[in-house]
């Protein structure tokens, strides 16, 4: 059964945020608010939720995951990040971004592209997102909600909660979240590439 915590977006409650964390690391799938869209997130190398959140996105092997980190540091973790990438992802972190990065050795192999060894990282600006991250102790294994034939991510909890519902473990009502996705940049090689035009702002990356 789908459990639906109310959990307010700037003062979250440290009580709720722990049983979401639980169900997480119990192998549940959650839908939970980001600063761009609301997003599905499971614990890190748990392949049944995985492969879950694929096949409620319809998503193939060749698609490119994200690890939603803490900070900055947790980033260093799972990806290689040299000085220059390092001074990108310091002047836009937290934010509405994804970056494309090359994996370490850290990042379980069922989360990376087959040919490619590429993840997708990412650090929100949204206090109940950071909360959690903060008490699991390591990232999410996420992709942003956006339905099948759709080409936004969802933003209304309640409707999360009637599409979905029926296949999630937890949704978290932290609000309504943008419309807009992410921005993807990838970093792999500077000059950096956009994947995607998103909330973030591409500027800094195209001059």
């Amino acid at each position: 059964m789908t459990q639906f915590f109310q959990v307010h977006p700037e003062t979250p409650q440290k009580r709720l945020i722990d049983q979401a964390v639980k169900i997480i690391r119990d192998g549940g799938v959650v839908a939970y608010p980001t600063d761009s869209g609301y997003a599905l997130g499971c614990h890190l190398g748990d392949k049944k939720a995985i492969e879950k959140i694929k096949w409620l996105r319809s998503l193939d092997d060749k698609h490119n995951f994200t690890l939603v980190c803490s900070d900055l540091s947790e980033i260093g973790t799972y990806a290689k990040v040299d000085n220059a990438v390092f001074r990108l992802l310091k002047s836009h972190t937290p934010g509405p971004y994804t970056f494309i990065l090359n994996a370490t050795s850290e990042v379980p192999r069922l989360l990376l592209h087959p040919k490619r060894r590429s993840i997708g990282v990412r650090v929100p600006d949204h206090r109940i997102t950071h909360d959690l991250l903060k008490t699991l102790g390591e990232p999410l294994m996420s992709v942003t909600l956006i339905p099948v034939d759709a080409e936004l991510p969802m933003t209304d909890p309640e409707e999360i909660r009637e599409r979905f519902g029926a296949h999630l473990e937890l949704i978290i009502d932290g609000g309504a979240c943008s419309l807009e996705p992410t921005t993807v940049v990838d970093l792999r090689e500077l000059p950096a590439t956009i994947v995607r035009e998103g909330r973030g702002d591409t500027a800094p990356f195209t001059e």
